[in-house]
């Protein structure tokens, strides 16, 4: 990873695109051929797109896996917005798609469904021979395998299960499984983690909650990049590990970064007219998604550790450097006012991007006209008519995947872990590609070969003669999947040369820390004034999951010697946030049962859905997608006029100040759902206010189902979505009754 000053020293003058930015107004409608979509990209000098897989072998792709032999999996949404209205969205009727490439030539040419009959399949994860999936509306997760080699999963067996459905529209749900480097699989939206154990999921809570929207990625550090779409950030989440809380600096991005560059008009935005440039495209992100830090070897160097990210509405895909200065993490343009690859095909629609076996780069293309989920293209909408006009709602069942390549470099070896030895396993842990890396690191976990135990030993210590920083780091990660550290071999990680080895032993050593270990204590003080502000950072992080005096005193020692330090101050705050998350959990026990289960079920709506938008406590974006809900809403003295909001929509200025979205009507949900929601938003506005407050003032506060269904029958002829002028007459006239009375 290159400091940002580094990056920006071996930049050249010369312009890395054969042909000027140019925006194109008269944009590419209709279906193209593959071959015929190639020719509308443009990428910089030495890169080219490949075709790897497209319609009719597969349709309406989304996410992609590969097992240990590069098998690629396809999960599709095959039944995402076949219809303008979203008609048949929720039927079981997608697949996930086997594909191989016999010959290896680069191209998939034998395929298989591996699994049909599916509703919307979101998550996918290769794991052994197995295949980990989730499908939209369930928090289910099951295990699928092939027994007979005939390309079809014939055995199914739960290793997570819930009993609810899951709430949120098939793009506000969550994504990922992301087996980091840290053992455990996170996923966006929902505020939980898992390890896998024994053929199953153990859950884990996030006390904070979990972050962003479509996609998550990792890097060569375990860092998790998430991202949020409604809100226009294209990376979040990523100074500190989601389980301390939730971090992110304002100063984490170069100046404009939010800024896009497409180079083709994108008049199909849900702000309408007022989020585009003169030239009709649209100037910040919208929907971006599906990221990935680029980690394979058969790029340009220079790519190396590069985060990518896609947006289907800009029909580009933006490339940044990421930079680590002293343990502060930020992220800048690599080509200012431009795209690294963007297109001028409108059914372009990137929505996920991987490193992939061959060292290569991944891109999976939906490639269809309608990417907004019908919520947001209701008809009367500008988006409705946009699309509408552009006949964009009748390209469906396509698909393409596409490999990035640099003219010069060939693609790496196809890897048959699957049928190799563990012991062969263990050297995968110094491949140069990220994803041999990852990929061994879980094989070895899951066959819980003991056997290799004392080689990865060797490696964590240096005995091997040849153990770079990342070998060692696997290495130890892989040990502690395999509940194979020691206090010995902790110790002496813990004073590793590498800051990162260093860093990860400190969260290793958390359950220790826990028993308030003296070994481990005593060790952990003395890197109290440890050079690297990464280490120092982790410490106060992990020294935070024990109460123990000792344990709290080292936290508040290192955090004193540097009083001023703004990272280590945010830390704090993130800290202190998480205890207040868990502080007001305990209040939840004073009220009935309905009650608890409905704010539970609310936070999960609202972080998942509502958040994008209004800002993760409720204060609002910079960005100024939506209003805030604290200074706006009122929320403590008005319940029928959020539930009329929540029931219609509310469109317009909103105290005389404009903002980027309109909200969406959400009266197709049931009365619980709606009443979830604001009980969840309510009790949390008041906790953070009034913290002090009693059970039978937050028992006020409630929302009952009964009175959402009375204002949504009082209301029932409405079919626009309110303003604010006509809440604020509706306010007078209740007061004016009300006075009356």
């Amino acid at each position: 990873m290159l400091s940002l000053a580094a990056f920006q020293n071996q930049s050249s003058t010369e312009d890395p695109f054969d042909t000027p930015h140019t925006v194109s107004q008269k944009p590419i409608l209709t279906r193209q051929s593959p071959q015929e979509s190639l020719k509308s990209f443009r990428l910089p000098k030495g890169y080219r797109l490949e075709l790897v897989a497209s319609e009719p072998m597969i349709a309406e792709p989304a996410a992609i896996a590969w097992d240990g032999n590069a098998r690629m999996y396809v999960a599709q949404l095959e039944t995402y917005m076949q219809t303008i209205d979203a008609r048949g969205q929720d039927e079981p009727r997608s697949r996930v798609m086997l594909l191989e490439d016999t010959d290896n030539d680069g191209r998939m040419d034998k395929s298989a469904v591996f699994i049909d009959k599916l509703v919307s399949p979101r998550m996918i994860l290769c794991v052994g021979r197995e295949v980990l999936v989730n499908e939209t509306n369930s928090y289910d997760i099951y295990a699928y395998q092939d027994t007979n080699g005939d390309g079809k999963a014939d055995k199914k067996r739960p290793v997570f299960q819930m009993p609810k459905k899951a709430y949120g529209n098939v793009e506000h749900q969550r994504s990922g499984l992301d087996w980091n480097l840290d053992n455990w699989i996170y996923v966006t939206t929902d505020p939980v983690r898992f390890r896998y154990r024994n053929g199953v999921l153990d859950v884990d809570t996030l006390v904070s909650g979990s972050n962003g929207q479509w996609g998550l990625t990792h890097d060569n550090y375990g860092r998790l990049f998430f991202s949020r779409a409604a809100s226009g950030m294209a990376a979040s989440g990523f100074q500190i590990n989601p389980v301390y809380g939730q971090l992110d600096l304002p100063d984490a991005f170069q100046s404009g970064f939010s800024q896009i560059w497409p180079i083709v008009k994108t008049p199909d935005v849900n702000g309408g007219p007022r989020t585009l440039r003169p030239d009709s495209t649209m100037f910040g992100f919208t929907s971006v998604c599906g990221q990935s830090v680029f980690r394979g070897d058969r790029l340009p160097k220079s790519m190396e550790g590069d985060y990518l990210a896609a947006e289907p509405v800009g029909r580009f895909i933006r490339r940044a450097n990421i930079s680590d200065t002293d343990g502060k993490i930020s992220l800048a343009n690599v080509y200012p006012q431009d795209e690294f690859i963007a297109s001028t095909d409108m059914n372009f629609r990137p929505v996920n991007i991987y490193t992939g076996p061959d060292g290569c780069l991944y891109i999976v293309d939906m490639y269809r006209g309608v990417i907004q989920e019908s919520t947001w293209a209701q008809q009367g909408s500008y988006l409705y008519d946009q699309i509408m006009s552009k006949g964009l709602n009748r390209n469906v069942k396509n698909g393409r995947i596409y490999r990035l390549v640099y003219e010069g470099i060939a693609r790496g070896p196809k890897p048959r872990m699957l049928d190799e030895p563990t012991s062969k396993l263990v050297t995968y842990l110094n491949h140069p590609n990220g994803w041999w890396r990852d990929n061994a690191q879980k094989e070895i976990i899951v066959r819980d070969d003991k056997s290799v135990v004392p080689a990865l030993r060797k490696v964590v210590v240096n005995q091997t003669g040849n153990s770079p920083e990342l070998y060692r780091l696997h290495a130890l990660w892989t040990l502690e999947g395999m509940d194979a550290v020691d206090k010995p071999l902790l110790l002496s990680a813990l004073m590793d040369p590498d800051h990162q080895v260093r860093k990860a032993a400190v969260r290793i050593s958390e359950p220790y820390v826990k028993k308030d270990d003296p070994a481990v204590l005593v060790r952990l003080s003395a890197m109290a004034g440890d050079a690297s502000r990464d280490v120092l950072t982790q410490l106060v992080l992990s020294l935070r999951v024990s109460e123990s005096p000792k344990a709290t005193a080292l936290a508040e020692q290192i955090m004193a010697r540097k009083p001023d330090d703004e990272l280590l101050t945010s830390v704090r705050k993130s800290l202190q946030k998480n205890d207040e998350a868990r502080k007001y959990g305990y209040k939840l026990m004073a009220l009935d049962e309905s009650a608890r289960k409905s704010i539970i079920e609310g936070a999960t709506i609202f972080n998942s859905l509502c958040a994008a938008c209004h800002g993760p406590e409720g204060q609002g974006l910079a960005t100024k997608v939506a209003p805030p809900l604290i200074s706006k809403f009122k929320l403590i003295e008005n319940k029928d006029e959020v539930i009329k909001i929540m029931l219609h929509g509310l469109r317009g200025p909103v105290d005389g100040e404009r903002y980027n979205d309109q909200m969406p009507a959400m009266g197709s949900n049931t009365d619980e759902w709606i009443a979830s929601v604001l009980n969840y938003v309510r009790y949390d506005l008041c906790m953070r206010s009034f913290p002090q407050m009693s059970a039978g003032y937050i028992n006020w506060v409630i929302v009952k189902p009964e009175q959402v269904k009375a204002v949504r029958e009082h209301t029932a002829g409405r079919t626009n979505a309110w303003t604010w002028t006509e809440l604020l007459a509706e306010r007078d006239k209740l007061r004016q009754s009300q006075a009356k009375k």
